[in-house]
């Protein structure tokens, strides 16, 4: 009886340690809709939007992980290349069922294409991807910016001059999607096919014969170039499977919200993907299906009730509404501590057992 009682203590004890990260964004979530007083109707609502907008950019983060290649944050460029075809395509004025094919299509191309010159970089940059790809992010945010606020009525001539500035030189900072809009209004069911479509497609790939190159590459590089493996292709698919995964997920975002910001629409798409991933237990060298499924309710509940909660707590909106940039920025953080912590354990008790 002692031994059974003794070894559920340290099952559950190990489940803590494991999950840590998860639990503890778990009881946030419910001091913050304690603290907001929040309806349930209403953060049921909030949720679902936020799900359905945002589950499928975590699962662009996967394929990387897998590989070895830690959190992709050049899945900024896949975000760039959905902006890109959108404008391309309101600019044409292409509407209804074909514009919003066409779209879909025409980010998938540039995705693919950007995908194999990101993929080329970080192939050159081992070792340091993580870092590479937020510098590359940075970089295609600024072409993008300068092709839209300077090429676009000089170098490219424009269709549709009411997405232009007064000027004639530069597309306006916000454009109207009510035609993609009205799409998903139709179809409602749309970004839920999509989810599941993206998902199935991570499955199928992990079974595959590219998911254990995948595998073998992130587990041991070394290892994985004796075996006969072409590393550098294997992790440049990885990276291209990102990048258009990316890009598919940020249409889903800015056409359920109806209208395109074109100069900031895509900031920060990083960061919550990968704060959220990270929320659901993931870590920089492992992550599944469940993290991100988990993160995406327990990291967009917290960001919902947030500032509501800090508005209670303090008595003042602004602050309130600073909570979630703060969340953002302090789950990437805690979880890389609770991870590091995790691992480096785990590394000690692995030597210990070698040593016995």
């Amino acid at each position: 009886m002692r031994r059974r009682r003794n070894g559920t203590m340290e099952k559950a004890k190990k489940f803590i340690v494991k999950n840590f990260v998860p639990i503890t964004f778990l009881v946030l979530c419910l001091l913050g809709i304690m603290l907001s007083n929040v309806s349930v109707n209403f953060l049921g609502a909030e949720l679902y939007k936020r799900v359905m907008r945002n589950t499928i950019m975590m699962l662009a983060l996967l394929v990387p992980i897998m590989a070895g290649m830690g959190i992709n944050f050049s899945i900024v460029i896949g975000a760039l290349c959905s902006q890109f075809a959108t404008v391309i395509i309101i600019d044409r004025k292409i509407e209804g069922i074909t514009g919003f094919i066409a779209v879909i299509i025409i980010s998938l191309i540039m995705a693919y294409i950007c995908g194999n010159i990101i993929g080329y970089i970080l192939n050159r940059s081992k070792g340091r991807e993580m870092i590479t790809s937020l510098v590359i992010g940075l970089l295609g945010t600024s072409i993008y910016n300068l092709i839209f606020m300077a090429g676009y009525g000089t170098i490219i001539t424009p269709n549709n001059d009411k997405i232009m500035l007064s000027s004639g030189i530069g597309v306006q900072s916000m454009i109207d999607l009510k035609p993609m809009k009205a799409i998903i209004l139709e179809y409602p069911l749309i970004p839920i096919v999509f989810i599941i479509l993206v998902t199935l497609i991570i499955k199928y790939i992990v079974g595959t014969k590219l998911g254990s190159k995948l595998k073998a590459v992130g587990s041991n590089m070394q290892n994985a170039y004796s075996l006969g493996i072409d590393v550098d292709k294997s992790r440049k698919q990885a990276i291209i499977i990102s990048t258009m995964i990316a890009s598919v997920g940020h249409l889903m975002f800015i056409f359920d919200i109806g209208s395109l910001n074109v100069y900031t629409g895509h900031l920060n798409v990083d960061v919550f993907a990968c704060a959220a991933l990270l929320a659901g237990g993931a870590t920089l060298n492992k992550a599944n299906l469940k993290n991100v499924f988990v993160g995406v309710v327990l990291f967009h509940t917290l960001f919902i009730v947030s500032p509501l909660a800090g508005k209670a707590l303090f008595e003042n909106a602004a602050i309130g509404e600073y909570f979630r940039s703060f969340i953002a920025y302090s789950t990437i953080v805690f979880s890389l501590m609770i991870n590091i912590h995790n691992e480096k354990k785990e590394k000690i008790y692995t030597q210990q057992v070698h040593l016995q």
